[in-house]
């Protein structure tokens, strides 16, 4: 079995798609909204933990 001389698959080299300002602005973004969604979870927690505390009105 031979080999074919030429690139296949993904053996070319690789090309910057973006630019690094867009990049890091995906970043921060992805990260803002991992914080969020952690401290939506914690209050979340906290507030159901709270509640099951209090007694229930009759």
């Amino acid at each position: 079995m031979t080999r074919p001389s030429g690139p296949a698959g993904f053996s070319s080299p690789a090309v910057a798609v973006a630019s690094t300002r867009l990049t890091d602005a995906a970043a921060a973004s992805l990260a803002i909204g991992s914080l969020s969604l952690c401290l939506m979870v914690t209050f979340a927690v906290l507030s159901s933990k709270l509640g099951a505390g209090l007694p229930i009105p009759a």
